[in-house]
């Protein structure tokens, strides 16, 4: 230890290093959006060579068997990376699968041409988000706008796809990893849903000015003449995927298991174009290299639960890993939970890199690697995020609830308190977590 610094200053020393490099990482990023593969990669390394500086720092308990801080035994790493990069992958085998279905070209038969169409689109990416995965959402909306409207995308339109995805998922405990880690902890399905209504009034906001810039650029284009049949094979295959992911998540927490599982047997009716992975590979990396970095930050508490925390958290999940941040506030308790859901599952949306389903989009849509372009074409996105949450204030009010069957031990203000929930809805056991 240098001589004259106590290890408190250690630690401060440490902590504004870390949170200086993860920031420069977010910068570097935004500013320089054609190498951000190896922005993220040198922040990732960076972070990690400060982290091991620390002599209570071991990277195999971090990643592989829990960080144990206080006394308190944290979940791995391992769990989440396997997720998100198999979810990742397998959603574009997904995708292909979708696109070879030619179901994208029968939907233009049922939506009307011109503004209308573009904005029924997303109000269908956001209804799919419901019961499917965003990701695989946000990628099916995605695929169907290459070919509605002939691959020229505005990127306003694919930042509304993202925002249409994770604020469909928000209100759904299988539409985001969020809400169903709220799930999992005991929280009624009927909290979460307050997420709803702030959606929809997000959706409505950004759909209608994301519809004028799309079809200024490139209208929808209805089909003319012969179409191909629907391969239902492909189709049932992309159904088998979506049942697997849902049904390894409920039982086991892993829904990147019941992907790939779903993939080997659909494999048996339709032959997986495996192309699509070694691109969707390289999107997998950038943002598993932020999750780790921003796993790795010294973020022990958040400040206290209130309606305004909440929303400020929305705006950082935009840049922070949204699933730290919702562990942390599960932890925490006395958060209204349909608030919460809303915030960390909508707010990544206001930048490509912020969200799962935008770094999916952005493999599929290079152009949408600009935090610049994102912001400035996108900004409905940001707008409606504010609007859903003053809207879900003004029409459902601030109900904090502290975590049913296990009160944490660190006391929320009387003014956040609130009676347990009643239990609605309580999940099935649940061995993974």
């Amino acid at each position: 230890m240098p001589v004259g610094i106590c290890p408190r200053s250690e630690t401060i020393v440490t902590t504004y290093l870390l949170f200086g490099l993860f920031v420069a990482t977010l910068l570097g990023i935004a500013k320089f959006h054609k190498l951000a593969l190896p922005i993220a990669l040198g922040g990732l390394g960076c972070v990690l060579a400060v982290k091991l500086m620390d002599p209570h720092f071991s990277l195999a308990d971090h990643f592989l068997f829990g960080v144990v801080h206080g006394g308190e035994k944290h979940d791995p790493e391992w769990p989440t990376i396997v997720n998100l990069g198999g979810l990742l992958l397998g959603f574009a085998v997904l995708t292909n699968y979708f696109e070879r279905s030619n179901l994208a070209e029968k939907i233009t038969e049922v939506l009307p041409a011109g503004r209308m169409g573009a904005f029924l689109l997303l109000v269908l990416v956001a209804v799919m988000s419901s019961v499917l995965d965003n990701i695989a959402a946000a990628l099916i909306g995605g695929a169907a706008a290459m070919t509605l409207f002939q691959r020229r995308v505005h990127i306003g339109y694919l930042a509304a796809i993202v925002a249409a995805s994770n604020a469909g998922g928000a209100g759904s405990v299988l539409g985001d990893t969020t809400t169903m880690m709220i799930w999992l902890e005991g929280i009624s399905p009927l909290s979460v849903m307050e997420a709803a209504v702030g959606a929809v009034v997000a959706v409505a906001f950004f759909g209608f000015f994301a519809a004028r810039q799309q079809t200024a650029l490139q209208p929808l284009v209805r089909g003319h003449g012969e179409h191909k049949p629907v391969d239902l094979g492909s189709l049932g295959v992309v159904l088998l995927i979506v049942v697997g992911a849902i049904a390894a998540n409920l039982q086991y927490g892993m829904p990147a298991y019941g992907v790939w599982g779903a993939i080997a047997v659909g494999a048996l009716l339709r032959k997986p174009d495996l192309k699509v992975v070694p691109p969707a590979a390289l999107g997998a990396c950038f943002l598993l290299s932020l999750v780790l970095s921003a796993s790795m930050m010294p973020v022990d508490k958040l400040p206290s639960a209130t309606e305004w925390t909440t929303l400020g958290l929305g705006v950082v999940s935009a840049f922070f890993d949204n699933i730290p941040l919702t562990k942390l506030a599960l932890a925490q308790g006395g958060y209204d939970w349909g608030f919460l859901a809303y915030a960390v599952g909508y707010g990544g949306s206001m930048l490509w890199f912020g969200s799962s389903a935008g770094v999916a989009i952005s493999g599929m849509f290079p152009e949408a690697k600009s935090a610049k372009n994102w912001l400035v074409n996108g900004w409905h996105v940001a707008v409606g995020y504010f609007l859903g949450f003053f809207a879900m204030f003004a029409l459902i009010g601030w109900h904090p609830q502290e975590m049913p069957g296990k009160l944490r031990g660190a006391s929320v203000p009387a003014a956040n308190h609130a009676a347990p929930d009643d239990g609605h809805g309580t999940p099935p056991s649940h061995p993974g977590k």
